[in-house]
């Protein structure tokens, strides 16, 4: 894509801006008015023709004016847009909101609900992940029929979480608590995160080389703690209902698809789990989250931290016509503060 002049960049700057704002296409006359630049109409025309060209701005009818596209938008966020932090009085305000001493569920319930409340969008925050704080202390088989058994997880500061896994074939309660007591034997009072890394490496070993009770734990184990699970109770959406008073995404077959990925939520998690990696406000316009269902929303993450150690990540889904400037800054804010309202805890 050609360089962008003074004039184009600053054309292009006025019609997102007022788009955001306003919501309707944008014509050369009212542009003209707009930009307070000393420009006829018929300037103003070539300039966005121009814009046009190199994909940056179209025209949603043949005459009506002209919207933003998902390329114009990212050249608006990376080299036009101005931020404005928040001042500190907003600070205080949003600081208010997570109670000294409040439980990690409570904290993360919190945010999520400010978030959605305050940029009235949709809010997104993965709960905090903190596997290599998280210490194992033992596994229980309780076998269910079907060839399915509970898998019962306790670790040393006393959560405990419950799995059902299916197998090949049917265990006896003593094969199933043989197992567990192997298992437990061999990793209690290790990291989850290690506890991890060491089945991993068991997994590499031959099944030959293995004791049948070794391999009946390993496959119990690998299916707790190596094989994903269904993660939505690691996701907390709330606000989806605030998404239906914009327009651009009023159609029900826009809203049924976007509200069903809020529900399977695993797409979201992917999408979060990638800007957790990345570090720093995230954001994704249209197709560059990867799913259909939000190809005419952006969503903006931050990822937040608990004694230096990224634990999760938090952000708002909204149209792609959201007024960034303004919610950038409150997404990295209480990123920021949420994670130094979880580092607070038991301190």
């Amino acid at each position: 894509m050609a360089d962008l002049t003074t004039r184009a960049e600053f054309l292009l700057k006025t019609l997102v801006e007022r788009y955001i704002a306003e919501g309707q296409p944008l014509g050369s006359r009212t542009l003209a008015k707009r930009s307070g630049l000393d420009l006829s109409p018929a300037t103003i025309r070539n300039v966005m023709a121009d814009l046009e060209d190199m994909g940056l701005v179209t025209s949603p009818h043949t005459s009506a004016g002209r919207i933003p596209t998902q390329l114009g938008y990212r050249v608006f966020i990376d080299s036009l847009l101005t931020v404005r932090p928040l001042d500190a009085e907003q600070i205080r305000k949003v600081e208010g909101e997570f109670t000294a001493g409040a439980d990690p569920q409570k904290l993360v319930e919190t945010t999520s609900h400010l978030l959605s409340e305050v940029t009235e969008l949709a809010g997104l925050v993965v709960v905090p992940r903190r596997e290599d704080q998280l210490v194992f202390r033992q596994l229980d088989f309780v076998g269910l029929s079907g060839g399915r058994v509970l898998v019962i997880l306790v670790t040393e500061d006393g959560q405990v979480q419950n799995r059902i896994i299916d197998t090949e074939q049917d265990y006896s309660p003593a094969k199933l608590l043989q197992a567990a007591n192997y298992f437990n034997d061999k990793y209690g009072g290790v990291a989850i995160s290690e506890v991890k890394r060491m089945l991993l490496a068991e997994m590499q070993r031959t099944s030959e080389e293995m004791q049948r009770i070794m391999e009946l734990a390993l496959e119990m184990s690998r299916k707790m703690f190596v094989e994903p699970a269904d993660e939505g109770n690691d996701l907390l959406v709330t606000g989806e209902s605030n998404l239906m008073g914009f327009p651009e995404l009023g159609d029900i077959q826009k809203l049924r698809k976007l509200f069903d990925t809020f529900t399977a939520k695993r797409d979201l998690l992917h999408l979060l789990d990638r800007s957790m990696r990345a570090g720093g406000v995230k954001i994704f316009i249209g197709r560059e989250s990867g799913y259909e269902a939000l190809k005419e929303c952006s969503v903006v993450t931050a990822p937040y931290t608990v004694d230096g150690q990224v634990v999760g990540t938090l952000g708002v889904v909204g149209p792609t016509r959201m007024p960034y400037e303004r919610i950038i800054p409150f997404v990295d804010v209480t990123a920021k503060l949420l994670g130094g309202a979880l580092s607070s805890i038991g301190r």
